[in-house]
């Protein structure tokens, strides 16, 4: 390939709006409007450029905002939202786009697990099968074949919420700090996860605003570029009980390293490879996730993952520090899409240097992630400060 294909494609403006337990008074819809207008504000982007629109609520913000007539999306505004608004700009048919989402009012069963990973179907609901205890089905693979240990799972935990506790954004903004006896010592949910390896559940918004390269030049953001991404998915999320040894037809990847192929085609669009980035932003549902992602997009080898993020690799100051906002952990999981969307933003003002807390000096490549095994699929872009 003679050029990138996102040469011509930045980032310009990344929004998060506050995130709480709760959002007295907002629903998905005005929260998601709220992010929208406030990247709008930040990119200093009027909304009459905007001609494509990503989010569950596209139709409503398009006439809300009176953008219209515009491109509308109503897929996700998280990492896939992301590569497929960057292709649209990179081939000519947008030039402004915004992506936005919001969670609120969604959550109303607080003694409950979170309403949108139980869907109601033959596969979950007889064997009282809810996130946790899917997700905890892989972890407890990889302990069975490797040997992984909830203490090394535990270091990842306190890690990530101790990130959240020093971030005045986050919801359990000075919760901590934390050790991993902590985490050890809380109670059990789903063998091996107990509640701090466990996501938090919260609302709150989130927007970006992507453009191309020349109109960058002339607005006040910092740009951030695209250098590459991939989407892995082995089915739909929450429905079917997830094992590792699960492939689909190639059989070369195993659902416990999906994400493993997304992250190979990112690195090559790139030209780089796992030791050149500066920041890892994973998602984080559970502790676990972030052992195996590192597996997966080729940090270490196979097994190798659990001592990977022993003695400080992964903390502020380490080699690969992760998560720096505190995460669904500790900083937010608004629910629906809008995490998706969080770890970019957070990679966005890592590589923007606009970060509170937790801002990694020198960041010029930042990994930013999606989803995990226990949900089938995982989604993987690499952004840079340089223009590819």
């Amino acid at each position: 390939m003679s050029e990138h294909p996102f040469r011509d494609v930045a980032i310009v403006a990344a929004y998060n709006t506050r995130q709480a337990r709760v959002l007295e008074g907002h629903t998905a819809f005005s929260i998601t409007l709220e992010a929208a207008r406030g990247v709008l504000a930040e990119a200093a982007v009027p909304a009459s450029e905007v001609d494509a629109v990503f989010s569950k609520h596209a139709p409503e913000l398009i006439y809300a905002l009176g953008i219209g007539p515009a491109w509308n999306s109503n897929a996700a505004s998280g990492i896939a939202g992301l590569l497929q608004a960057a292709s649209l700009v990179a081939t000519g048919l947008a030039r402004t786009v915004l992506l936005a989402d919001g969670g609120a009012g969604l959550y109303t069963e607080r003694a409950a697990t979170a309403p949108w990973t139980r869907p109601a179907n033959e596969f979950v609901v007889p064997f009282g099968l809810y996130t946790a205890a899917e997700f905890a089905l892989i972890a407890r693979r990889h302990m069975h074949l490797y040997g992984t240990t909830p203490e090394q799972m535990a270091e990842v935990a306190a890690t990530i919420r101790n990130n959240g506790h020093a971030n005045p954004d986050a919801v359990y903004s000075g919760r901590g700090p934390f050790t991993a006896g902590d985490v050890l010592a809380s109670r059990m949910i789903a063998d091996p996860f107990r509640l701090l390896d466990c996501a938090t559940t919260s609302e709150g918004g989130c927007a970006l605003i992507v453009t191309t390269a020349e109109r960058a030049a002339d607005l006040p953001g910092t740009p951030v570029y695209i250098l590459g991404g991939g989407l892995d998915a082995l089915g739909p999320a929450y429905r079917h009980a997830p094992a590792w040894d699960l492939r689909g037809g190639t059989g070369d990847v195993p659902n416990g390293y999906v994400g493993r192929r997304a992250a190979r085609d990112a690195f090559a669009t790139a030209g780089l490879g796992p030791s050149d980035v500066d920041v890892c932003e994973l998602y984080d549902p559970f502790s676990f996730e972030i052992i195996r992602q590192f597996e997966a997009f080729g940090f270490c080898g196979e097994g190798e993952g659990g001592d990977f993020v022993m003695d400080g690799r992964i903390a502020p100051g380490g080699e690969f520090p992760i998560t720096t906002d505190g995460g669904l952990m500790s900083y937010s999981h608004g629910g629906g899409v809008v995490q998706l969307s969080q770890r970019v933003a957070r990679g966005v003002h890592q590589l923007q240097k606009r970060c509170r807390s937790g801002q990694v000096p020198d960041a010029k490549v930042a990994l930013c992630s999606a989803g995990g095994a226990g949900a089938l699929f995982t989604d993987v872009v690499l952004l840079g400060s340089e223009r590819p």
